[in-house]
């Protein structure tokens, strides 16, 4: 059964956000992926997160496809115009590749290659409405194609961040409906409360709302997203909680298994476990939620 067919169904499922390797040497993504393959309904492998320089989230994506792992790959704006976007969206369903996010993708200045310079032919909106186009069978040029791809659209939405109002966040999200996404991922979520606002508004039997579940490193990280992430929220009880653990890590990992075990119980279409290059960590989190 595929990603989408299980969320259809009604099915909580579980993605996994695995970077790909900075270099050629695939082997530690790829065995960290099969740890959790069975466990993990599909992979999330995002495009040059941070504007760090990658592999590709296409590139990626087909290798683990190859070996026999369902994959969403992202499609930014900030690296490719039209035509390259297009194309690789083409390639990708080519290749057996049917969940897509589009994103705008982050400045290069937060990365690694300050020199690079964006390109934001399109926006996301124009992207969603290219993906739609290729669907029907003709690219943005108008000009018909010889067989259509059929993905599952998603995008991101700042639902639950701190200091948001939940109705502007729910009047963007209806442009990008409008635009053709079919799914949306959140932005890390900690407290299941804060989201409540933002899902109260939504139907979330037509679109699926999937939180993100970020794994914390340490107490030093738990604090730098408090104080400085903003469309992250943080209680100061999870704060208080790392502070008093012996073993923070494993502490980190249990208050992950829980937020993952209570997205489940709130009624949401599944949940994304983003590691940030601790994919080792993935089972552990999975058999404690």
């Amino acid at each position: 059964m595929s990603l989408k067919q299980k969320v259809d169904n009604g099915e909580f499922a579980i993605l996994a956000e695995i970077e790909p390797p900075k270099g050629a040497d695939v082997s530690e993504m790829v065995d960290n992926a099969r740890r959790v393959k069975g466990r993990v309904d599909a992979f999330l492998v995002p495009e040059m997160s941070n504007a760090v320089m990658r592999m590709s989230s296409l590139g990626a994506a087909l290798v683990l496809q190859n070996k026999g792992m369902e994959t969403m790959i992202q499609m930014n704006c900030r690296d490719r115009n039209r035509l390259a976007l297009q194309a690789d969206l083409l390639a990708a369903y080519g290749c057996g590749i049917t969940s897509v996010m589009a994103v705008t993708g982050e400045d290069p200045s937060y990365g690694d290659h300050h020199q690079a310079r964006s390109v934001y032919d399109i926006d996301v909106l124009d992207l969603l409405r290219a993906i739609v186009g290729l669907q029907e069978g003709r690219d943005m040029a108008g000009i018909e194609l010889k067989g259509a791809p059929r993905f599952w659209i998603g995008s991101t939405v700042n639902a639950g961040a701190k200091g948001r109002s939940p109705e502007i966040e729910v009047e963007e999200m209806n442009k990008m409906v409008a635009a053709g996404a079919q799914f949306f991922i959140t932005p890390p979520l900690f407290d299941i409360e804060a989201i409540e606002p933002f899902k109260s508004r939504v139907d979330t039997e037509k679109i699926k709302i999937i939180p993100t579940v970020l794994l914390l490193k340490s107490l030093g990280m738990a604090r730098y997203i408090a104080r400085n992430v903003d469309n992250v929220y943080i209680p100061d009880a999870i704060i208080t909680r790392l502070q008093k653990a012996g073993d923070k890590v494993r502490e980190c990992i249990r208050v992950a298994a829980e937020t993952v075990s209570a997205v489940k119980q709130n009624g949401f279409g599944g949940v994304l476990i983003a590691t940030l290059g601790w994919e080792h960590k993935l089972p552990e989190i999975i058999e404690k939620s």
